[in-house]
């Protein structure tokens, strides 16, 4: 995705500080039924050359129909596009309606019925704008020969070697003194084998930025504190913003066949175990104070709020409720057994001690990443680490995972959480264009998820970039995009 951030553009962008702003377009507005998108785009916007293509030799301009011919291809069943799923509620079975050109320079998209998260669809990668006659001359081998309007130009390619961008001397955008952008004139890409490796090129200077903390070298590069480790001062900085991002645990809740009683499937049973997880110890031993302790699913930021609430530990009344659990489902209960992978082997461990401090036989199962994400799709997992990353700023990506129309393995929602009243507030908040009362309905929806506790929300992560000193105009970004566009390195003008 960092790569693709380059070399594309969309009709919008999410800036750092979570807000939608005009790209390609120069300017949007949605009608009055909030069904209705309007989109007029820039004139000075032009693809990158490309000699091999005829009609590409020297770019040409971005247009309307370029817009249209993108996001109908998501939908190409030959394509076969991952993102197809953006465009959802577009209107694309009615004539006249779906993604239309109206002209050279303005894009007009009809939805089928309000929803509001839709502008912040069009700001992910699946959303860039691609030239017709690239996408038809290149065919499959496209992916080798990328052709957008992006900030920098593929010059050469190694897969699982390295890679470089030029910069794009034809690109639209200028800083605030008019000065073309992007700065830098090239990007070298390497292909690192492990996390380890990344981290000693970034100690030798063989790379100016690092992203994520391993648990292989987190204890070396954090202090207590979560900040930078004073020996790495002289030369490196800690850039960091928090992640739409959180971290859980699951818990299937489709009861099984012959009725049994299982106890991750009681509600309160999982709220007791939520009472009884220190998270600010979690946070702070295993994550070295880098994250956000939660017991929020929806980041706060998503809800209009500064940060999230800090959880206390309450084992006491967790003992209490899993007493009164015990009186009518006498033990023993069968035992609790999570599934994950091996990174996150230390946070499992620390939960299976906690939760044995309530009298719970918990065991973890450390198996493949392959082998979870399957267990997790097709419910074969009774409770299992995970995380949700948002791709759009909105709280509906993550209060969507608890839709029951959104069933793993054909949707996310893992859990197989069902609820009634639950699809009905969702419906309406979908249904609501002024943002405020939108808000509250998330959460509404949000406090609807803690009550019935199908996950246990853990901690909020953030992004963490570990950048050389030398590197300026460095942003970082909530949903962690990469913006080289205003980057500087060194002494250059």
């Amino acid at each position: 995705m960092w790569v693709i951030d380059q070399l594309f553009d969309g009709l919008v962008e999410l800036d750092e500080n979570l807000e939608l702003r005009p790209l390609v377009a120069e300017h949007f507005q949605l009608d009055s039924t909030g069904r209705v998108w309007t989109f007029q785009l820039r004139d000075d916007v032009f693809f990158h050359a490309n000699e091999a293509v005829p009609g590409l030799a020297k770019g040409r301009r971005c247009l309307a129909e370029d817009v249209v011919y993108s996001l109908n291809r998501l939908r190409d069943p030959r394509v076969a596009s991952s993102g197809a799923w953006i465009l959802d509620a577009v209107d694309a079975d009615m004539p006249g309606k779906g993604v239309l050109a109206l002209g050279d320079d303005t894009v007009q998209i009809t939805l089928k019925s309000p929803f509001p998260p839709f502008l912040g669809l069009l700001s992910t990668a699946y959303a860039n704008i691609v030239p017709w006659e690239a996408v038809e001359h290149f065919g499959t081998d496209f992916r080798s020969h990328p052709v957008g309007t992006g900030p920098f130009r593929l010059a050469w390619w190694m897969e699982d070697v390295a890679c470089v961008l030029h910069r794009n001397p034809m690109h639209w955008e200028q800083d605030e003194n008019g000065q073309s952008l992007p700065y830098l004139d090239a990007v070298h890409i390497s292909f690192a084998s492990d996390m380890g490796a990344e981290f000693q090129g970034l100690m030798q200077g063989r790379f100016d930025f690092m992203s994520g903390l391993h648990p292989a070298y987190m204890n070396e590069l954090l202090d207590e504190t979560g900040g930078l480790n004073p020996t790495y001062e002289a030369s490196l900085r800690l850039e960091t913003v928090p992640f739409l991002k959180t971290d859980y645990i699951g818990f299937y809740t489709d009861s099984s066949a012959d009725d049994e009683w299982l106890p991750w499937q009681d509600a309160s049973v999982r709220r007791a175990l939520s009472a009884a997880i220190d998270r600010h110890s979690i946070a702070q031993n295993l994550r070295r104070g880098a994250v956000m302790p939660s017991a929020s699913f929806v980041p706060p930021v998503l809800l209009g709020q500064a940060h999230a609430e800090a959880p206390r530990q309450r084992l006491d009344w967790a003992l209490a409720v899993l007493d009164s659990v015990r009186a009518v489902h006498p033990e023993p209960w069968q035992p609790f057994r999570i599934s994950t992978t091996s990174d996150y082997t230390d946070l499992c461990s620390a939960l299976q001690y906690q939760w044995g401090t309530l009298g719970i036989e918990v065991e973890v199962d450390v198996v493949s990443a392959a082998a979870h994400r399957d267990r997790v799709a097709t419910g074969k997992a009774a409770l299992f680490r995970k995380s949700w990353l948002a791709d759009y700023p909105d709280a509906e990506n993550f209060l969507a995972l608890f839709h029951s129309k959104n069933f793993a393995p054909s949707g996310p929602n893992y859990t197989h959480f069902s609820d009634d009243q639950f699809d009905a507030l969702f419906a309406s908040a979908m249904a609501v264009t002024d943002q405020r009362e939108r808000r509250e309905m998330y959460r509404k929806l949000n406090e609807a998820i803690g009550r019935s506790m199908p996950v246990v929300p853990l901690f909020h992560d953030q992004v963490n970039h570990f950048v050389r000193k030398e590197v300026k105009g460095w942003k970082v970004s909530p949903v962690n995009r990469l913006d080289l566009r205003e980057v500087r390195k060194g002494e250059m003008p």
